[in-house]
């Protein structure tokens, strides 16, 4: 069993927004104070970070500086103890709500009075990092394991040992066993975790389903813990299930209107994450998506789809009912944007403003034609969704595709 011992002065190492503390500490020594060539800011957090930040770890905004602050300002001392341990250094790790206390682990007694020295708190430990190293890198050149037999490994400085995450705990203990790696300084632990790779959508690309073939995302939306996007109605029924640009499943199609309107939302899978931007076909980026104010009669609009990619022109009419074979569909837009079959389900966005989704139209885009597109009001207020914009902070990946 590891040996563990904690030893600290009587008053550990706190930076304020204020900085450290410029007074003597134990042994003499003063804290090791951030210079020029320091880990720092070159400019002070955004709003943006410190607004998620007060959210997430629910503290002030002064205690989120006060943190942050403190995180910058230890990493030199935490560099400094490094060097000083050389070999016998066992990691390091903050602690305190506001990351008030640096704690050093080393595997020697003697090297006590350097931490304290330098301010922090010392933990004395059986195995150095460099060892925990080792023994996960030998872990990780093993023959691959089943998933669920250690889908994560990792080194765990305060437990002073290396983590399997595994949902079969037998499965990893008895494969452990078979390799020659010290078993006191492995610890397998029960999870739930089924990492994944998360692929971004954005609207224009492509989707696939039955009968209709291909159509196209119109933009992101949640709904309750699900993240999704709107698309055309005659896309696709609800239940349909429907796949990604690869061809791989992508979700399920949770509401469908068609004719009358012309409008759908399809929950995708937890391995695909809908994003707040509109390609544009090429290779200069995608437009934000930042709100949904309409725009008016005679303004600028441009349309993305996976058929014919970008193209830009202006709205001419709007509340347009187009009677297609199968039905008529009021509440329309009209426009002078080509679309070709394949652009279906596309967004209208103009500037960084989501105005609708593409419904049909007639022509084709090397001589030109019409295009008319269901405002996004009526679609998000049908079906209770809330549209994902750059302003607002990305829901946890939990939707599911049922």
């Amino acid at each position: 069993m590891a040996r563990r011992h904690i030893v600290t002065t009587g008053c550990v190492l706190g930076v304020t927004a204020l900085g450290l503390a410029a007074g003597p500490v134990a042994g003499g020594r003063r804290p090791v104070a951030a210079t020029a060539a320091s880990p720092a800011w070159r400019s002070p957090p955004s709003p943006g970070m410190l607004q998620a930040l007060q959210r997430d770890l629910r503290l002030s905004r002064e205690q989120v500086q006060t943190r942050l602050r403190n995180e910058v300002r230890l990493v030199p001392v935490r560099d400094e103890l490094r060097k000083t341990l050389a070999d016998r250094f066992a990691g390091a790790w903050l602690s305190g709500p506001l990351s008030q206390t640096l704690v050093v682990a080393t595997t020697r007694v003697g090297d006590i009075p350097a931490i304290l020295a330098a301010g922090a708190r010392a933990e004395i430990v059986t195995r150095s990092l460099a060892q925990l190293r080792s023994i996960k890198r030998r872990l990780d050149a093993a023959p691959p394991v089943p998933p669920r037999a250690g889908c994560v490994r990792y080194i765990d400085v305060r437990k002073n040992k290396v983590v399997v995450l595994a949902q079969v705990s037998e499965q990893a203990e008895a494969i452990i066993h078979t390799l020659d790696v010290d078993k006191e300084a492995v610890r397998v632990v029960p999870t739930v975790e089924s990492p994944q790779i998360l692929t971004e959508i954005r609207g224009g690309e492509a989707y696939y389903l039955d009968p209709v073939g291909r159509c196209s995302v119109g933009f992101a939306v949640t709904k309750a813990h699900r993240t999704g996007f709107v698309s055309a109605g005659h896309c696709g029924r609800p239940g349909a299930a429907v796949a990604g640009p690869g061809r791989g499943a992508l979700g399920v199609v949770q509401e469908s209107t068609f004719p009358g309107g012309d409008h759908s939302w399809v929950a995708v899978r937890p391995t695909w994450r809908p994003v707040p931007e509109v390609s544009t076909g090429g290779t200069d980026g995608a437009v934000p998506v930042a709100g949904a104010r309409p725009a008016i009669e005679g303004a600028s609009i441009c349309r993305s789809g996976s058929a014919t990619d970008f193209h830009c022109g202006v709205i001419q009419q709007r509340e347009a009912t187009v009677v297609y074979p199968q039905g008529a569909v009021s509440g329309l837009t009209r426009t002078n944007i080509c679309a070709e079959a394949g652009d279906s389900g596309g967004p209208f966005i103009a500037v960084d403003q989501a105005q609708g989704i593409t419904s049909g139209g007639s022509g084709e885009c090397g001589a030109g034609g019409t295009s008319y597109f269901q405002p996004i009001g009526p679609i998000l207020t049908a079906y209770g969704l809330t549209l994902l914009t750059t302003g607002a902070p990305r829901p946890p990946v939990t939707a599911t595709a049922s």
